[in-house]
């Protein structure tokens, strides 16, 4: 919980009111978060191995796009994507290795976001799409490596003393 002191009569209960949690709140909004970052990233990985409609090619067409977009090493690239993305999505959502995970997730996505959706603008509804949902979701992750997973992770299940 965060504490707060005032010396202002009044002041207190509406402090209190607006900045203080339960322990319990923060790990359960951390959960919440991180379960739904992860399935968003695991359809991510999906859709890059083939598996989702939007791009029935898998790895060899992500690569292909790698190359158009001018990316060194596209296959490499479009394989530690996928990976990253599904795999990493995977142990995300479980709340295991979360802070290497997240910190994977933080640079795949801040690469997505100067390369693929470069020159776009930052709104994903411009045309080329923007970087903005890219860019969210490597905030978040980000977030993630600074934070940990909380209290409902395998890592706090195994790691916690």
């Amino acid at each position: 919980m965060i504490p707060l002191y005032s010396t202002r009569e009044g002041t207190a209960v509406l402090g209190t009111l607006l900045l203080s949690y339960p322990d319990w709140l923060l790990d359960f909004a951390l959960f919440v978060v991180r379960v739904a970052l992860g399935v968003c990233i695991i359809v991510h990985g999906m859709g890059k191995l083939g598996w989702h409609k939007t791009n029935p090619g898998g790895v060899k067409a992500f690569a292909g796009w790698l190359t158009d977009l001018g990316m060194p090493y596209p296959l490499l690239n479009a394989w530690i994507a996928t990976i990253t993305e599904f795999g990493g999505g995977i142990l995300f959502t479980l709340g295991f290795l979360t802070r290497p995970v997240a910190l994977a997730l933080t640079i795949n996505m801040f690469i997505a976001s100067v390369t693929g959706h470069k020159g776009g603008g930052y709104l994903i509804l411009n045309n080329p799409p923007g970087a903005e949902y890219a860019i969210n979701l490597t905030i978040l992750f980000a977030m993630f490596v600074l934070l940990g997973p909380g209290a409902l992770s395998l890592d706090y299940i195994l790691f916690h003393p």
